[in-house]
């Protein structure tokens, strides 16, 4: 194959090693940390880290645009010098900087990809799971067994992307990638 296999993840360590370990027999694979799960994260630690919202919301403006921009070691340097006086939780703070740390080769400078029109999310592949897992199977408190639920999708997909009629007549899908 000649394409690269890019993969946007949330931070979940055992993801990641599944994900290489899953495709190391591919030359050619990147992870990219979600810009939106990356944000969460940050905006769910310093809430619980900083002395209320508005101390919250301050030094979010700020670390944001450093994370914006891939600069790891400029955004732990910030967090690690913020007041002490300014911190209500220091284990919350330190979760963020380690977690930081721990994905660094996996946050790009996402403003540089969003300029050359590159994603920087999962969004689309959140949404169709959300259009065709969640949609159908998570109301009422359904519960699914895993042969189940991945029938239900296969022909949720089949459904979506109008390859039905070459399923039933042919026994086969075609498989494309999108440009």
């Amino acid at each position: 194959m000649k394409y690269r296999l890019q993969f946007f993840v949330d931070g979940q360590k055992s993801l990641q090693d599944g994900i290489f370990r899953a495709f190391s027999w591919f030359s050619d694979i990147g992870l990219i940390l979600d810009w939106y799960h990356l944000k969460d994260k940050c905006k769910r630690e310093l809430s619980m880290a900083m002395k209320g919202r508005h101390i919250r919301n301050t030094v979010l403006s700020e670390l944001m645009p450093i994370l914006w921009y891939g600069m790891t070691d400029k955004a732990i340097k910030y967090l690690e010098e913020l007041q002490e006086g300014l911190i209500k939780d220091r284990k919350a703070l330190t979760r963020l900087i380690n977690y930081i740390d721990r994905n660094r080769e996996f946050i790009p400078c996402y403003g540089i990809r969003k300029k050359l029109g590159l994603r920087n999310s999962s969004n689309t592949g959140e949404k169709m799971n959300d259009l065709i897992v969640s949609h159908r199977q998570k109301h009422d408190g359904m519960s699914w067994s895993e042969s189940g639920s991945v029938s239900l999708a296969s022909i949720e997909v089949l459904k979506r992307n109008r390859e039905w009629a070459k399923w039933f007549d042919e026994g086969d899908l075609e498989f494309k990638l999108a440009a």
